[in-house]
């Protein structure tokens, strides 16, 4: 078949196009991994210090750890004993009940003992009312808010930053299980730099773990496909991603998975949007917004060595969920935050992160979906030939493949987390496979979350299914219990409590 000139020059353009926008969205990438693979290496190194028995010295800023819960019965259990293994001063534990319609209140209160107290609320970020607030009778640290459903994890997290009682607060899904010496890692940024107001942490994937009496007793990778490809995901995104942007000065997302913020920045920003999907990406983006158009001094920092584990889902029907969510909430926060593009006081975030994400990797579902499309037809009509349409194939598996075997190589030099070879071998594989059908399959759900943010269809955040097969069935031993409960500070009295409540809460 003949076709005109002008249609084999169209196809060249579009060609290069595509090819040139696929160059630039991995060069990008493949620089920032450059930058962990110089960055990380050293980090490790100043870090050994912190691997040596220190005494704590009494002054770390007391933590709130803000655990919200939503029909969580099947994982609360195993989240709160691990929360309460963690080696630090002084914190408290704080979950949110957001309205579940299962057991998890009931469960709480059979293991803990709850006693509901008159408390009221200083409302200074908005959130659905409070029904009520209980305190555990065997442990002076761990209270919990129950309140009418907000239909988001804002909204409940909000409940948490009002309720807090101490400065800095970490808010914590409620399957989320943190090493003992996070917390102490954490706060660092914070007693080096008197600006910082958010510091945010590694996260890895918890599916193919143990968990017993609320430590993590075994460490491996997941049978289940999906989640091993989100294992590298995962690996990508904190230790080439966040940390490049990082030593840039230029973080636009602290994970609402794992972060330290400091309650008084957070309020001054208007706590969590209830407006967007990606409520962790809009705080961070809004606390740029507000620091740097109005010349306030800052610091929002990330920090790789202390983990938190995640439960990854394990079902195509809940990751569509999640991923078409993730889509529809990054352009709710750029949409919301678009004053920061190209201001001239927005700095790296404004000039370097945000337009990647706006120009790059947001519209890349598009662009991935279509180059596809668009290199297979061109070659079924014999408008490029076959060695046209498969260097482009090669040079969209290569990068990806490439990318990930480089986050597998950081993984190894600085944590040697999986230490199986087997497990390695396993990961190098994953990373091979990922490029048929799982990759693919991600850009087709992200191109549907980017068409319903287009549309402004109905969104919201959908049921999370855990299956918490890491958590051991039998109970931590009393042992473990009086281990947790020595480890913390000698309780308040009644009348101390409610002193400390009356004057820090309402």
């Amino acid at each position: 078949m003949l076709y005109p000139a002008v249609v084999f020059i169209l196809v060249q353009i579009v060609q290069w196009f595509f090819l040139g926008y696929f160059i630039a969205l991995n060069g990008i990438y493949l620089v920032l991994t450059l930058i962990s693979l110089g960055v990380l290496p050293r980090f490790i190194q100043k870090q050994v210090i912190h691997e040596f028995p220190q005494s704590q010295t009494g002054f770390e800023p007391p933590i709130t750890l803000i655990v919200t819960a939503y029909n969580e019965e099947a994982v609360i259990i195993p989240t709160v004993h691990a929360l309460l293994q963690l080696d630090y001063h002084e914190y408290e534990i704080l979950i949110v009940n957001d309205g579940s319609k299962d057991r998890t209140l009931e469960i709480l209160d059979e293991h803990f003992q709850l006693e509901q107290i008159p408390i009221a609320f200083r409302q200074r970020v908005k959130h659905q009312p409070v029904k009520a607030v209980y305190q555990s009778k065997t442990l002076h640290n761990l209270r919990v808010i129950d309140k009418e459903n907000g239909g988001s994890k804002a909204d409940a997290s909000n409940a948490g930053i009002n309720g807090a009682r101490y400065g800095l607060f970490m808010p914590l899904d409620a399957d989320t299980i943190l090493e003992r010496d996070c917390l102490k890692l954490m706060v660092q940024p914070y007693l080096m730099n008197p600006d910082t107001v958010g510091v945010g942490g590694n996260v890895r994937i918890l599916n193919g773990c143990q968990v017993e009496g609320g430590s993590l007793t075994k460490i491996g990778l997941p049978k289940n496909w999906l989640a091993l490809f989100q294992v590298l995901e995962y690996t990508r995104a904190f230790l080439s991603g966040r940390v490049g942007w990082n030593f840039l000065n230029s973080l636009p997302l602290i994970s609402g998975a794992f972060g330290l913020f400091k309650k008084e920045a957070v309020i001054e920003v208007g706590g969590y949007s209830h407006k967007s999907l990606g409520e962790d990406m809009d705080l961070v983006l809004r606390i740029h917004r507000h620091f740097r158009l109005n010349r306030k001094p800052y610091r929002l920092d990330f920090v790789v060595d202390p983990v938190c584990w995640t439960e990854a889902p394990e079902t195509f029907g809940v990751l569509k969920k999640q991923r078409v969510r993730w889509q529809r909430g990054l352009f709710d926060c750029l949409w919301e935050n678009r004053k920061l593009l190209f201001h001239p006081r927005s700095g790296g975030v404004g000039w370097g992160s945000f337009p990647f994400l706006l120009f790059l990797e947001g519209i890349s579902p598009l662009f991935e979906v279509a180059g596809h499309v668009f290199f297979i037809v061109c070659w079924y009509l014999s408008l490029i030939n076959a060695e046209g349409a498969l260097a482009f194939l090669a040079l969209s598996f290569g990068t990806g493949f490439l990318l990930s075997i480089s986050s597998i190589l950081l993984e190894e030099i600085t944590f040697q987390t999986y230490p199986r070879k087997k497990d390695l071998l396993i990961l190098i594989f994953a990373a091979f496979v990922e490029n048929f059908g799982y990759r693919q399959l991600m850009s087709l759900w992200r191109l549907e979350g980017t068409i319903k943010w287009v549309l402004r269809t109905k969104s919201s955040w959908g049921a999370m299914t855990r299956n918490a097969s890491w958590a051991a069935p039998a109970a931590p031993t009393e042992k473990a219990k009086e281990t947790a409960i020595a480890a913390l500070k000698p309780a308040e009295t009644e009348t101390e409590k409610a002193k400390a409540t009356e004057t820090e809460i309402v």
